[in-house]
């Protein structure tokens, strides 16, 4: 028979609040039932899963797993670094096979929780990953960590993620009613967690518009310092600057970024990071400095990956230019001619590669439609428009069949043909054509869902319809159009130059 001595150990043991920094990933506690030699993996793992290192996570609850193979908590880990709720992304299978290898069904897995809060936990996590379409089971998921929260109000974790499952549910892209909800949540239990790494980064992800970028500064400054090691957390600060126009500052995380992915990736035997998210907004940063040679070193970077390894990469088949080497340098590069004017350079001379993926491909002949209208060569430039209609159909057949409630993928294939077209009919003098496919490109634009980062629109609808009024001579018109491009993409070097030359032009008047 069990002593009164040794239940007491057992029951502290159970209910203790196991704490760790994780190295330099945020400070963590969860009080849980795994095994003592499990605690130092499992906290690692689950700050990693706050910083979305989604891969280091499942490796640090795998070693969990090993030191205790009973530890059902530590492949609720591991099954949570498959869903990426605010990317609206989920790998469904391989979530499954983690909570199978605890055992074979739900029923079996609660059984092996061993504290009522651990059950709940068990709980949500098969809904995530239940019956049902993604969608109805982030729908089901969120009411369920509500529940969990409501249970356990005191249990940081909990609440972060219960956050994080609200954040979840905005599937036709950002919306402030549900982000503002998070939010509340969060600064909420912020007051007694400084140092939490998810309510920090959740927050940044709830504030990262123009509108309410200035209330994720604090957040944004304070997830720097205490997730050195990692590096999405060091990236994630940029999406407060760049939402307020800090370029020098956008530049500094995502070089920290790199830095910090290197570190690690150094340690795993991978080459450096040179294509990618951190790279593109790198890139897009300097080019808003004006700091155009190290734009290009950063694009040359992602151009010498891509051609080393182009053999080898299958063609990505998503629209999203972060998903593949490919489909970034053909983003990166499109920004850095748009950004420039380099028409005739070197960049623009690159050989485009035969085996883009659709998004790559819409970027690249986009690219050259708007190289050859720029630069007046019109036989070129209609050829070059009929293969940008057919990269836009592909580009619209494939996300219609993929039927992602976020229409920005779908619609921006629609978005870039008027704008060519606008520039091709100015270009052939047929200004009341091309004005009003303009106006139609904005109109358009302003139905999708507020971006986060660089413009989805490489150069977003009013800003070229303000471009457009200035060299027609519409100073007063143009101004307007340039003033309300800033309101949604602060700090944007063209809208800036287009809206101090429009307000020359009326301070000149009309004998100019």
């Amino acid at each position: 028979m069990m002593s009164l001595r040794v239940v007491v150990v057992l029951a502290a043991w159970l209910l203790a609040a196991p704490t760790a920094r994780a190295g330099g990933y945020g400070h963590v506690e969860f009080a849980n039932s795994g095994a003592p030699t499990a605690q130092a993996d499992f906290l690692a793992g689950l700050a990693l899963l706050h910083d979305f290192e989604y891969d280091t996570a499942a490796a640090a609850f795998r070693r969990a797993e090993l030191a205790d193979p009973d530890f059902a908590m530590a492949y609720w880990g591991e099954a949570m670094t498959f869903n990426h709720a605010v990317w609206m992304k989920q790998d469904l299978r391989s979530a499954r096979a983690a909570l199978q290898r605890l055992a074979p069904s739900p029923a079996a897995r609660r059984a092996k929780a061993r504290t009522d809060r651990e059950k709940a936990y068990l709980d949500a996590v098969e809904v995530l990953y239940g019956d049902g379409s993604k969608e109805d089971r982030d729908l089901r998921y969120e009411a369920v960590m509500a529940s969990l929260h409501a249970r356990y109000p005191d249990d940081v974790d909990g609440t972060a993620f219960y956050a994080l499952s609200i954040l979840g549910t905005a599937h036709t892209g950002r919306d402030v009613a549900t982000y503002m909800r998070a939010a509340a949540l969060l600064e909420d239990a912020w007051i007694a967690h400084h140092e939490h790494p998810g309510l920090l980064h959740y927050l940044i992800h709830c504030y990262d518009d123009p509108v309410h970028a200035p209330l994720g500064l604090r957040a944004a400054r304070l997830y720097a310092r205490i997730a050195p090691d990692a590096g999405h957390a060091q990236h994630m600060t940029s999406h407060i600057f760049l939402a307020l126009g800090m370029w020098q500052e956008t530049v500094d995380a995502n070089v920290a970024g790199i830095a910090a992915s290197n570190r690690a990736r150094d340690v795993a035997d991978k080459g450096p990071l040179s294509c990618g998210h951190y790279p593109s907004w790198l890139e897009y940063a300097y080019l808003q400095l004006g700091n155009v040679a190290s734009a290009k070193r950063t694009l040359a970077s992602c151009h010498d990956a891509v051609e080393a390894a182009r053999h080898a990469e299958s063609p990505a088949r998503s629209m999203d230019p972060d998903d593949s080497n490919m489909g970034s340098f053909a983003s990166m590069r499109l920004r850095y001619l748009l950004e420039t004017g380099e028409w005739s350079g070197d960049v623009a001379d690159w050989p485009v590669p035969t085996e883009a993926g659709p998004g790559a491909r819409l970027d690249f002949a986009l690219a050259r439609a708007l190289g050859e209208i720029s630069l007046g060569h019109d036989a070129a430039a209609r050829n070059a428009l009929v293969e940008l209609e057919s990269a836009a159909r592909a580009a619209v057949d494939l996300e219609t069949a993929r039927g992602d409630s976020d229409p920005t993928h779908r619609v921006r294939p629609d978005i870039l043909l008027m704008e060519v077209r606008a520039l091709a009919s100015e270009r052939a003098n047929d200004l009341s054509a091309a004005e009003t496919l303009l106006h139609k490109a904005v109109a358009l634009e302003a139905t999708l869902p507020v971006a986060f980062g660089p413009p989805k629109i490489d150069q977003p609808t009013r800003e070229l319809l303000g471009a457009f009024l200035l060299r027609h001579g519409r100073p007063s018109e143009a101004k307007v159009e340039f003033e309300k491009a800033l309101a949604t993409a602060p700090g944007r070097r063209l809208a800036i130059r287009g809206l101090a030359a429009a307000t020359t032009d009326l301070e000149k008047g009309p004998a100019h």
